[in-house]
């Protein structure tokens, strides 16, 4: 392979080896790439899968994991002579314990998942109760604050000064930050623990399982303990009776010659709503937790796209929400949402750094902003965070926007619609089957968001994201999905009504339509 004597400085060829077996025998790919890789990496893949004559049960295999994590390893490295071992720990660190994953996918499909389920519901009743304390402390302790200020507010101009109140606001600060940094380390500590005692009873209640011959004593180990989520189904139904959410599915047909089938549901209801877990639970939130138990390792999984700023993290808005509702239950699979989040701030931060190397003519607005702020995105980009312990979630889309989507002249073209082609794209290639978007592009109603700027609005995504099902064949080879349409709670039934009538006739809907009300 001959080098671009230009290019000097920039590229160089380096040597990319990939080990992996087939069958007995242990085969060993190199291949000269150019550095660093100007391609997509599936393509890439894809390529020497087929030049090589690569068995296609080693890309479906365990080994389709070592050898697209290798390439992007190579495609993303600063140096020609980086090694692999030389990369940030970060990115090269396991996110779960795969054996823990396997053990864990038999057990919740076998008898023992009544069990696992009323273990999960009372570590979160209990981390519910410590949060209700942690609450009640920060409360009193605002409130004393309250009374004090207005005694030094009072006494302002007499016999104390600006100084003074300013001395007593940091005081009050200070001590406010002392009470939830404690309150945090306990968290932290409590669902440490419960995370470490569940895995372990997980792995030991399968190996006695597999030990052990004799079925009353297996049934003995995974009798259903009596828990508050069965003793309180009931009564909690009866004391916390949830708000009427208004749903219409619809079926669908799409695809120029072999036609795929698909459900269409528009859903009004509050997007933190397919998060939350609720202590008093009824039996149908019993099933929905159980349903994403079910299919927490398989090839139906479920997302959620949440619209968020331009900052990785959870300090603000529905971020912060979001980031409260996942600490109510502990997560016994994936790491918690900030070690997440800060995994994906390293990985913006060394994008950005490769992206500036790379050599560009001219410079938009957008080059400069990101050279202004390297640990930001930009709105169409999103990043991903992996959750087991929200009710009827398994991946969360964060997908950046900018308050241009509160205006009403955006188009198919807007970075917010683009990148919901590409989360669709990535719902089709990692088995994310059924997929809430939020139709309108906002979870919030404001005041200019009247009800023609609604239909517009929903006309363009309903027509965009029609546009990006009927690509699904191509991606994915025709699958059946579900793509969950979710207004604010906000919007009335009137509104609701004009926007289900409006789906059939884009979507061109042929089957019949369900109505449904839930309480």
């Amino acid at each position: 392979m001959k080098k671009n004597k230009s290019k000097a400085n920039t590229a160089a060829e380096k040597e990319f080896v990939f080990e992996f077996k087939a069958g007995k025998h242990n085969c060993v790919l190199k291949v000269p790439l150019q550095f660093p890789v100007q391609e997509n990496i599936s393509d890439l893949h894809g390529r020497l899968m087929l030049l090589h004559k690569i068995p296609c049960y080693i890309e479906n295999g365990e080994s389709v994991a070592p050898l697209n994590t290798k390439l992007h390893y190579f495609w993303i490295g600063t140096d020609p002579l980086t090694t692999l071992q030389q990369l940030p720990q970060t990115l090269c660190k396991p996110n779960w314990d795969e054996d823990f994953a396997d053990v864990y996918h038999e057990l919740i499909h076998s008898p023992a998942s009544d069990t696992l389920l009323n273990l999960e519901h009372n570590y979160f009743v209990s981390i519910s109760e410590l949060i209700s304390e942690r609450d009640m402390e920060i409360k009193k302790l605002q409130e004393r604050q309250a009374a004090e200020m207005d005694k030094v507010m009072h006494e302002l101009g007499n016999t104390l000064s600006d100084q003074d109140v300013n001395a007593v606001a940091s005081q009050h600060f200070d001590a406010q930050q002392v009470l939830e940094n404690k309150w945090a380390s306990e968290l932290k500590q409590v669902t440490g623990i419960q995370k470490q005692e569940y895995q372990e009873w997980v792995i030991k209640l399968h190996q006695d399982l597999q030990k052990s011959t004799n079925s009353s004593q297996i049934n003995e180990e995974i009798k259903v303990q009596p828990s508050q989520l069965s003793e309180l189904a009931d009564s909690g139904a009866r004391m916390f009776e949830e708000q009427p959410q208004l749903e219409e599915s619809f079926t669908i047909h799409l695809g120029a010659q072999l036609k795929t089938m698909h459900n269409l549901r528009l859903v009004r209801a509050d997007v933190l709503d397919f998060c939350k877990h609720r202590r008093h639970g009824s039996g149908g939130a019993k099933l929905r937790r159980l349903q994403t138990a079910l299919s927490l390792y398989s090839s139906s999984l479920c997302g959620l796209v949440l619209l968020v700023d331009n900052r990785v993290n959870s300090y603000s808005g529905i971020k912060r929400d979001f980031a409260t509702v996942a600490k109510e239950c502990t997560d016994f699979h994936f790491h918690c949402l900030e070690g997440q989040l800060e995994e994906v701030q390293q990985v913006v931060l060394y994008a950005r750094a490769q992206r500036s190397k790379i050599p560009r003519n001219g410079c938009d607005d957008k080059s400069k902003n990101v050279e202004r702020n390297p640990s930001n995105i930009l709105p169409g980009e999103f990043y991903i965070s992996r959750h087991s312990n929200l009710s009827e979630v398994h991946v969360v889309f964060h997908l950046c926007v900018d308050d241009n989507v509160r205006s009403g002249n955006i188009t198919a073209r807007d970075p917010a619609i683009m990148g919901l082609r590409n989360i669709l794209k990535v719902c089709c290639t990692h088995d994310i089957t059924t997929v809430t978007v939020p139709l309108l592009l906002v979870h919030d109603m404001s005041e200019e968001m009247t009800i023609p700027w609604c239909l517009k609005r929903a006309e363009l995504v309903f027509k965009c994201v029609k546009g990006f099902m009927m690509e699904m064949a191509s991606w994915d080879g025709g699958i059946s999905r579900t793509v969950q349409f979710l207004v604010p709670k906000s919007i009335s039934e009137e509104m609701f009504y004009q926007l289900s009538n409006m789906l059939p006739q884009i979507f061109r809907v042929s089957s019949t339509l369900t109505l449904t009300s839930k309480h």
